[in-house]
């Protein structure tokens, strides 16, 4: 029978429907495929791209696909992989595609115009490349793109005036980069930028221009760290939606509009510093309580801080440093109450703290050294309990200090040195997280005060040019001081020996009265400690005990491990997994297979590591948390997925998680040659410089990853050289990092605490910071730094019963000696490679100030280290993956 014209319409519509959508995905596989095979993919990260795969290659590594109208590819971001080669046209087949993300990569060419001919293209991400050559006038066919970003590449030449015709750009990033000459007058026309940054180009040699004040949806204008000069423009004052302007480190000059402030509503950080700026502070500036963060330091603003600034009553950060202001400082804004930052120093400011400093609540930090405050130390400052740095050295302060000057529980850094205080030094007992305590020349008198032997992370005490009088008191041997420095009093009595070895004589000079090894006057003998009796009673308590102790551990041993056999039979069945990668492995395989032959080392802080080989023949390491906090199922699935997804060349690949009730087992990939700490730690540390060199370039990039490149940004917070793995080509791994996400901030901290509160990893500030920080990763970074410079581990016995950490070891030789060629590892130390690792030892050096603003962010610190190798390029001797047998894994 004939089928109804309609129906055979349909059905005709159907089947030429079905062939176009087959053909579309068709075409786009190809598409993808061909792709591939255009670029090298050393690290095989698009292992499952592939036309074999059994997932739909919408699920292939990177890719994102909508299914609307029709099934295509929208997105492809490959950050992060290691990926060289040439970026093919081909991708403009893709009908679709508005997002391209190949930042973090090797390409190596030039601005691929090619790629304009993506008409849907919106996002154009290609930074941190080895992107070359000059912007050609063709970039203006790229008329869709909403996000412009060639960043941190090698991009030079002029800025042509076809950028201006990009109209819907929202975002154009250049920064880092080796542009140069002017600016073109063609900024005006972007009216939908909402992120300008140019920083970092040295070359630029241009003013700003006027047109910029016709941007009026920017939030950000970042032109830190160029070449521009001249004045500011007015026009700047048009720019009423931006949130941060950063002119700082340029050949600005004139001065800053005065109605700046007042213009710029939404304002959130501003920061002009290291310019050659003059003139007033511009009033109004705060007449918006919006006003967060006001930095106006290191310029040459004269004149007094308008009365106006009492009003910001949101204002969190005050910093007006290095400039020339004068007068009587606005007592208002030291009772702000949410004022957390005052920085003042290096000006002319004089008047007087007053008792409404209490009010302050909120406060953190002061420093306003170097100026003309005067008056006495108000016993209001003891009540701010959020204070753990008051710094007001060279000033004028007088009289005696309040017993409750260091009243603080997180106080850290104290420092009135240069001043005119008189009477004794109060007691401290209330600060116990004091690290550093400097009131050298002033007038006071009196005892040391014995509560400093208490103070359990005091490190730099400098009590120089006092009147001080009476003995040291022996308490402060126990101490790990790193400076100690009383000279110029009329103390007397006996110095304990560990306050002698180590530290220049010249810290205790001007103190006739005081004796001890090495000292002019020499105590008598009979003064000296009587070890041996002490010996022999210890050792013998010691033996007996040791022998009670070994008895009860066998009989305790073996019931411990009858309990974990059966423990382990019958939970095996309660075990959940989730792999982010292709494990032939079931809960069973990896439950019994953690036993004592499979465990690595003696086990770490969160957990022992287990070296597993699946039935593959791959190997895995698998570490179990021991401490967690309870959470759902679905909620550290989250977590641990978030830390999954990072894909970085130096950080360990997260491969997949078990978990039941009360035991998580993280899976990552195994490294042949073990721990960087447990090579330090062999007896003849011998890498290669150029070796050490690559694994401090490594490790920098992978936090520099960490903090700033991945979303969202993580803190390491555990980095220390047993927890840098290598490969068998030394490439360095990072691992145990943000562990605090998945076992719980209070577990992360109990355990990390219970190892050593006072590491030599941890920065100072360690033991009070409110929460952690990128500098205190910076600080372990630092720590791992002198490590690989000195060949000598983080902590050293110094003599037989005292350890001494590898910083204060530097720090005390480079104050001996005064040259830093005597800290370096002798036996690498040979001329081609002597200067490069005396510029790693400043970049350490640097990472590990006690002052956690003057620690470079790790970004610098990265780029610092590839300047010093670039300019080197020294040879390396590889080795073969015999030479290291150690398959220790992190602690």
């Amino acid at each position: 029978m004939a089928m109804p014209c309609k129906y055979s319409s349909l059905l005709l519509f159907s089947v030429v429907l079905s062939f176009f959508v087959h053909s579309s995905v068709s075409t786009e596989l190809d598409i993808l495929l061909l792709f591939k095979s255009s670029i090298e993919d050393s690290k095989n990260y698009l292992s499952n791209w592939s036309n074999t795969s059994d997932i739909h290659y919408c699920n292939w590594t990177g890719i994102s696909c909508t299914t609307s109208p029709t099934l295509s590819v929208t997105s492809i971001n490959l950050k992060s992989l290691n990926l060289s080669g040439e970026i093919p046209s081909s991708l403009c087949k893709l009908l679709n595609l508005a997002h391209l993300n190949l930042a973090d990569n090797l390409f190596n060419q030039p601005i691929p115009l090619h790629l304009s001919e993506c008409t849907s293209l919106e996002t154009l991400n290609l930074s941190n490349n080895l992107i070359w050559g000059t912007i050609p006038d063709q970039i203006s066919q790229f008329g869709s793109l909403k996000v412009l970003d060639l960043s941190k590449n090698h991009v030079e030449g002029k800025i042509p005036e076809s950028i201006g015709l990009l109209e819907k750009l929202q975002v154009l990033n250049l920064g880092s980069n080796l542009l140069s000459g002017t600016l073109p007058f063609v900024f005006g026309n972007l009216t939908e930028l909402v992120v300008l940054d140019l920083s970092q180009n040295s070359y630029l040699v241009s003013k700003i221009p006027s047109d910029i004040g016709k941007l009026v949806k920017l939030e950000q204008l970042l032109l830190q760290t160029s070449g521009f000069h001249g004045e500011l423009p007015d026009s700047l004052e048009g720019l009423r939606s931006l949130t941060t302007l950063d002119l700082s480190q340029n050949n600005l000059t004139g001065k800053v509009p005065q109605t700046l402030g007042s213009s710029l509503k939404n304002l959130v950080s501003f920061d002009v510093s290291e310019n050659k700026l003059q003139g007033l502070f511009p009033d109004g500036i705060c007449s918006q309580k919006g006003v967060i963060n006001l930095s106006l330091h290191t310029n040459l603003f004269s004149g007094k801080i308008p009365s106006s600034i009492n009003q910001c009553l949101s204002l969190e950060r005050f910093q007006v440093q290095n400039n020339m202001f004068s007068g009587d400082f606005p007592t208002g804004v030291w009772s702000l109450p949410k004022l957390k930052l005052i920085r003042a120093e290096n000006n002319l400011f004089s008047g007087a703290i007053p008792e409404s400093i209490a009010l302050a609540a909120q406060l953190e930090q002061v420093q306003i050294d170097n100026n003309s405050f005067s008056g006495r130390i108000p016993e209001g400052l003891g009540h701010v309990k959020s204070l753990y740095r008051f710094s007001a050295s060279s000033n004028g302060f007088y009289g005696e200090l309040p017993p409750n000057f260091c009243d603080s529980p997180v106080m850290s850094i104290i420092n009135l040195s240069q001043n005119s205080l008189s009477g004794d030094i109060p007691e401290l007992k209330n600060c116990r997280k004091l690290v550093s305590l400097s009131l050298a020349e002033n007038s006071l008198t009196g005892n040391m005060p014995p509560s400093l032997s208490d103070l359990p992370v005091l490190t730099y005490l400098d009590l120089s040019d006092n009147n001080l009088t009476g003995p040291i008191p022996q308490g402060l041997q126990n101490l790990k001081l790193a400076l100690f420095n009383v000279s110029f009093n009329q103390l007397s009595g006996k110095v304990p020996y560990s306050l002698i070895s180590g530290l220049p004589a010249s810290f205790l000079q001007g103190n006739p009265e005081l004796c001890g090894p090495g000292l002019p006057n020499s105590c008598s003998d009979d003064e000296l400690p009587r070890h041996q009796d002490i010996g022999i009673t210890t050792l013998t308590c010691a033996l007996i005990s040791l022998a009670f102790a070994v008895g009860t551990m066998v009989v305790v041993a073996g019931f411990i491990v009858y309990q974990r056999s059966m423990k382990k039979r019958s939970q095996v069945g309660s075990w959940r997994s989730v792999f982010f990668y292709p494990l032939r492995v079931t809960e069973h395989d990896l439950v019994m297979g953690m036993n004592d032959k499979s465990a690595a080392g003696n086990g770490g802080v969160f957990g022992r590591v287990y070296i597993l080989s699946l039935p593959s023949g791959e190997q895995v390491a698998v570490k179990k948390l021991v401490k967690f906090e309870t959470q759902s199922s679905k909620a550290l699935k989250v977590e641990i997925k978030t830390l999954a997804k990072i894909r970085h060349k130096n950080i360990v690949k997260l491969l997949g998680f078990c978990h039941s009730e009360d035991s998580i087992f993280l899976i990552y990939e195994f490294q042949h040659r073990g721990s960087l700490g447990d090579l330090i730690g062999k007896t003849e540390f011998q890498l290669e410089w150029c070796v050490r060199m690559k694994i401090a370039i490594g490790v920098a990039q992978g936090l520099a990853y960490l903090h700033k490149d991945y979303v969202p940004h993580l803190l390491h917070r555990n980095v220390k050289s047993r927890n840098i793995l290598l490969d068998e080509d030394f490439e360095p791994k990072l691992t145990d990092f943000a562990l605090d996400r998945i076992v719980g901030e209070a577990a992360f901290q109990s355990t990390i605490t219970s190892e050593s509160p006072v590491s030599c990893y941890n920065a100072p500030e360690y033991g009070y910071s409110k929460k952690p920080s990128e500098q205190m990763d910076v600080y372990s970074f630092g720590v791992v730094l002198l490590e690989l410079v000195t060949g000598r581990p983080a902590e050293q016995a110094e003599t037989s019963d005292d350890l001494l950490d590898v910083v204060k070891w530097v720090r005390r030789k480079v104050n001996i000696t005064n040259g830093a060629s005597q800290v370096l590892d002798q036996e690498i130390s040979n001329s081609s490679s002597k200067q490069e690792m005396l510029g790693v030892l400043d970049i350490a050096l640097r990472c590990t100030s006690v002052m956690p603003e003057k620690r470079p962010s790790m970004f610098e610190v990265a780029k610092s280290l590839q300047s010093l190798n670039s300019r080197t390029n020294l040879p390396c001797i590889e080795f073969t993956s015999s030479e290291s047998d150690d398959h220790s894994l992190p602690v």
